[in-house]
């Protein structure tokens, strides 16, 4: 079988992003231990997307819903985009640009988590819900393109892919998804065990309020 010189550059092009994005890789471990404290103490993932964008922000709620590798009880995350009576109704009476921060309005109680993905990073309906969720409490972290962008600096933490071609961004990004899912169980799995062992598991499944500040006082951190 021949492979054709765009099949190569398409994979080199990958090779490449991947290879930067190891750089940046630790923020999903960090993710997905801060969403096992959020998530465990009734805390709730919100999460959103355009196009592609808006299948990959699925994929990672369904993956907290229902489970990424081995069985754990179920957790609580929206795909703000996949109600499309919602979604239709308020673009039609509030205008696109409000179709996920009224949602985030709705749903959004202090502490929980809003992830965004953008490969441009410049989605108006993403900005707009990103700064609906700071003002409800809403932790806002964001999945985009090449630094800088505006939905980076609208966050609180980004992890920003620097690719050319918004494919390979797509690709990567689901990478990040799967990475944040498997640092949420280990989180999980390892909060188990303390409690099994005696220890201060409970502290991993404190109230949603102040919980969620800890270790992360506002601060952003973009890759």
């Amino acid at each position: 079988m021949t492979v054709h010189p765009p099949i190569v550059g398409h994979c080199d092009e990958l090779q490449d992003a991947l290879t930067g994005f190891r750089a940046s890789a630790h923020i999903t471990e960090r993710w997905g231990a801060r969403l096992a404290a959020v998530l465990s103490g009734g805390g709730r993932l919100l999460a959103a997307g355009n196009g592609g964008s808006a299948a990959q922000a699925q994929h990672l709620t369904a993956e907290i819903v229902g489970r990424y590798r081995d069985d754990r009880p179920p957790f609580s995350a929206i795909a703000l985009h996949a109600d499309t009576s919602s979604t239709t109704a308020i673009a039609n009476d509030y205008g696109v640009d409000e179709v996920f921060a009224r949602q985030v309005r709705a749903h959004g109680r202090p502490g929980d988590v809003l992830m965004l993905l953008s490969t441009s990073g410049a989605s108006a309906n993403l900005l707009s819900a990103a700064d609906a969720a700071r003002a409800a409490g809403v932790r806002v972290w964001a999945l985009t393109g090449p630094a800088p962008n505006p939905l980076m600096a609208g966050s609180d933490e980004s992890l920003c892919v620097e690719a050319p071609t918004t494919a390979t961004v797509q690709e990567i990004h689901l990478v990040a998804v799967h990475m944040v899912c498997a640092a949420f169980d280990a989180a999980l799995e390892h909060a188990a065990a303390r409690t099994v062992r005696g220890g201060h598991g409970g502290e991993a499944r404190g109230g949603r309020g102040g919980e969620a500040q800890d270790g992360y006082g506002g601060e952003r951190t973009h890759g």
